[in-house]
């Protein structure tokens, strides 16, 4: 038995991304199931995300989504990996995450992004810019102003329902992401993107300029990892191409695909720059058996001392995605594994 492992929360984020041959109505109905099958697991959150006019990408309302999911379990806590502020007023996600605990008490998580809409258009779409993101603290300060009832840039206004009710919010760390956290005593959600050093360094620098708030008296960590599991390393690796692809394609056309099969991206003739992109993107993504995630999974928990491990696996088989899962719960050890 793995102590580490064991002592330390699993939790899922996934994105609705949409595979070859399917729609979005599908792809959010499949959402809705795996979220029932992750909760008969023993995960302990799922999470879903935020994108706006991404033909590849179904999960475009998150907090509409995390009402599905959270109406379809019972026991997993369910929120948004997150909801980019800068894209909302701080009143409505109050009063969207007021209904949503109201409805499902003590259940609910508000994970909280920067990010802005991908293009020009995208965000002139939303009415917002890239200012917006600039203004981030500010926001996170207003909304959570909402819930305790002392925000004062809208002096005399409330959100119906939310003023009074406990959310745990969690910031996404992009750029300066850890200080936000770390100054409003907020919990941590940090990717390895960039390398574990500079994830580990920002972990560092949030874990002592944490000031403690009325809902996280002391840090708190998730670590977000891409980690996919099974029978050998080899088709660990392709579960991630699907992803993987997806996203290098959309760094040289400006638009992210439905998910390929993982054959069909290895049958790609690709250019140079092409490949090196795919490869690019499946750096830093876990992938192995179960002994060699276990491996993975412990050593990166020791370094980082995370209190939880969000995961993500998008792959163009749901069935393959789901078996990716159940394996790693019998890695975490989860009770219903």
């Amino acid at each position: 038995m793995n102590e580490t492992l064991r002592a330390t929360r699993f939790s899922i984020l996934d994105r609705a991304l949409i595979p070859r041959g399917g729609d979005a109505a599908g792809t959010l109905r499949d959402t809705v199931r795996f979220a029932r099958e992750a909760e008969a697991l023993g995960y302990h959150r799922f999470w879903v995300a935020e994108h706006h006019s991404v033909p590849g990408i179904a999960g475009s309302a998150p907090t509409v989504l995390a009402a599905a999911v959270a109406g379809a379990t019972s026991r997993i806590r369910v929120g948004t990996g997150g909801v980019m502020l800068p894209n909302h007023r701080p009143l409505v996600v109050a009063e969207q995450f007021g209904v949503l605990e109201s409805l499902h008490p003590g259940r609910i998580d508000m994970g909280l992004g920067r990010s802005v809409g991908f293009t020009g258009g995208v965000r002139r779409a939303l009415g917002h810019d890239r200012r917006d993101a600039e203004e981030f603290g500010e926001r996170i300060r207003e909304l959570l102003g909402y819930f305790s009832g002392e925000q004062a840039v809208h002096p005399g206004v409330h959100a119906v329902p939310g003023e009074g009710l406990r959310v745990p919010a969690f910031v996404l760390a992009t750029g300066s992401g850890a200080d936000i956290a770390a100054e409003h005593g907020l919990a941590l959600v940090i990717a390895l993107f960039g390398g574990e050093e500079r994830t580990r360094a920002a972990i560092a620098r949030y874990r002592e300029n944490f000031r403690p708030s009325a809902l996280w008296p002391r840090p708190y960590v998730a670590v977000a990892a891409n980690v996919a599991v099974a029978e050998t390393a080899e088709e660990a690796e392709r579960l991630h191409l699907s992803e993987a692809y997806s996203t290098a394609y959309s760094r040289t056309h400006g638009d992210f695909p439905p998910l390929l099969p993982p054959g069909d991206v290895l049958a790609l003739d690709l250019s140079e720059r092409e490949r090196a992109l795919l490869e690019e993107s499946m750096a830093g993504r876990i992938a192995g058996t179960e002994r060699d995630v276990e491996k993975i999974l412990t050593g990166l928990v020791e370094r980082t001392a995370a209190d939880e491990v969000l995961v993500n696996l998008s792959t163009h088989s749901r069935a393959d995605q789901l078996d990716s899962y159940r394996r790693l719960a019998r890695v975490a050890g989860l009770a219903s594994s």
